[in-house]
Formats: C-alpha cells, structure tokens, sequence
C-alpha cells in the first residue's frame, strides 16, 4: 500500500513543493499546444490578387503547405473592399473557429479612428502575431517631369492641393493614405484638399499610374519592387527613418529631403473572437516558425520589409499604443470622428 501522507523531512517537503509547482505550471503549457487544425484553414486577403498582402499570403500557403505543421491545408481568399468588411464579418460569424483567419494592419486603426470601419480589430476579434513593418514609398511615372524629387511634389501641392491625384489601396484613410499626408502634413500641404483615389490593391494603383490615369502612387515596398527595377517608375521618397538596403538604396527618406516625418506600417494576424489558449498557442508557435523559415526571411528582405515578430500578448499591447498614437496623428489631420 502507498501512503499518501506529506514526508515529514523539510528537504523532502520542499522538494515536493516544487515538483508540484513544476507540474502546476508546466501542465497548461502542455495543454495550450495539444490543439491542431480539424479541417482547411482559410486565410482571408482583404486586396485583391497581387499586392503585398496576397503575396506574403501566397507566401504563408507555400511554407505552410511545404512543411505540413498544420496537418490541413490553407486556403488563401481574397476578398476585396469595404475596409476590411468583408473579412471582419467573416471572422464575426465565426465566433470561436480557430480555422478562419485575417490580417490586421495599421490601416485598420485609421479606419476604426476616422469612421469608415465600426470595429476595432484587436480587441474585436482575436490578434494572434505580429509579422513585419513596411515602409511607404511614393512613386511616380518614370518620364514624369513635374516631379523628380519629393520636394517637387511638396512645392506643386502646397501651390495647389488638388493639383496631382494620388492613388492609394484599398481605402482612403488607410494606412498608405497616412503614409503619404502624414509627411505632406509636415511640409505644409493642406492634405484636406488633396485628390486621393483608392484602388482595389496597389497592383491596381500601379496600372492606373503607368496608363497617366492618376499622378502619383503611394505604395508599400513590395508592391513597386518590379516596375522600379524595371524603370517604369520613379521613387521619389520612402517613409522610414534611415534609406532602406538593396534595389531601394538609392530612395531617399523624406528627412533627407527636408520634410521631417517618419511613419512605418505593421502586418498581422487576426483569428475570430472567442478561440481557446489552446487555438491560440498553436497559431503562435505556427507563424513563429513561419518567421524563422529561410524562405519568410528571403521574402521579407527582397521586399524591404523589417522583422517584427510579436505574440499574441505583444501584439495587443503594441496595437494599443499605436491606436493611440493614431488617434492623435489623424486628429491633428482632421480626419477622426468625432
């Protein structure tokens, strides 16, 4: 028989203890990573095909797929505009699957603070990682001659605000709205008058400026990697603190060109609201080893993007204080609700 009595020993007594707080401590680990996926995952790409979005979306299903750490297969969805809406009221009806799942971006908060969206992504639904920062580049078309350098466009506008249609994807006062006001602001454009459009995706964009539909393209850097390598299009300035690297290191800040703004854009990952630690735990550890893979890392500097991993506790701090940074950016532009 085995008797169940508390050794008499103080060291055995203490060592007992701390067997027990190990156990305690590590059994909800182990019970936080024992879910996997039942049935295909569908990731849900609020653009539509061929912009930064659904590339690093492609990008996920090739890792994923490759390696088979999610046992079901992933669905990459585009469905475009609307905010985000569509992908928001999916996740919405879904309260509490862990297999549907969405991007969060600093587009979304802009939205949410100016009005245009009626939700607040990370705290209306579940944010799992962040992934990456990018940088917003503006780009004109290669024989424009109007505008050579930031500094040109900055002196055309302040002249006349609603001289240049600028193009944006996928909605005026998103985050790559932001990315071109913000420094336009502080040069001394009235950005309240500016001529923005906003495309399905920056592919959209793009196409509209090589065609003279539109002036100027604000963009996300993957997006105008091929046509500036190319020579289609000329960049006339990045939004980052420091030149970036590669086929882009000739770009200059808009500090370098007297316009003193910095602004950069985060990607992540949101799942529906209501799913367990468990579910959770199994997405962290998912896009924690997709952010580790050689082929992630490739693709994030091919596109001069910057690593910025956070989990799901990080993530929602983080998306706080930037929502509150946002606030105060777009109020100084006049383009909260009040």
């Amino acid at each position: 028989m085995i008797s169940c009595k508390a050794p008499r020993d103080p060291v055995q007594r203490l060592l007992r203890a701390l067997i027990l707080a190990v156990l305690v401590a590590v059994a909800p680990a182990a019970y936080a990573q024992a879910w996997t996926p039942s049935k295909p995952v569908e990731f849900i790409v609020p653009a539509g095909p061929g912009g930064a979005l659904d590339q690093a979306a492609r990008l996920m299903k090739q890792v994923f797929d490759a390696r088979g750490n999610l046992g079901q297969s992933f669905v990459v969805s585009n469905r475009p505009g609307g905010v985000g809406k569509p992908a928001f009221n999916a996740l919405a009806q879904r309260e509490g699957d862990p297999h549907l799942l969405a991007y969060t971006t600093h587009g979304y908060l802009s939205n949410f603070i100016g009005g245009t969206l009626d939700v607040l992504p990370h705290r209306d639904f579940t944010p799992v990682v962040l992934l990456l920062d990018e940088s917003i580049v503006v780009a004109v078309r290669a024989g424009d001659e109007r505008f050579k350098t930031a500094q040109d466009l900055v002196t055309h506008l302040r002249a006349k605000p609603d001289g240049a249609s600028i193009a944006v994807a996928a909605s005026v006062g998103n985050h790559i709205h932001v990315g071109i006001a913000k420094p336009l602001r502080a040069a001394g454009v009235d950005i309240g008058k500016l001529t923005v459009i906003a495309f399905r995706s920056s592919g959209d964009s793009l196409t509209a400026l090589l065609g003279g539909h539109v002036d100027v393209v604000a963009a996300t850097t993957p997006n105008v990697m091929t046509l500036h390598q190319a020579g289609k299009i000329r960049l006339i300035a990045v939004s980052s603190a420091a030149r970036l690297g590669g086929g882009l290191s000739a770009v200059p800040t808009w500090r370098e060109q007297g316009v003193d703004s910095v602004f950069h854009s985060s990607l992540g990952v949101l799942a529906a609201k209501g799913i367990s630690r468990a579910q959770i735990a199994f997405w962290e550890r998912a896009y924690r080893e997709l952010s580790e893979s050689e082929e992630w890392k490739r693709q994030v500097e091919r596109n001069q993007s910057f690593p910025h991993f956070l989990g799901h506790e990080d993530t929602v701090r983080f998306y706080d204080e930037e929502t509150r940074s946002m606030r105060t950016l777009l109020t100084a532009m006049g383009l909260a609700r009040q």
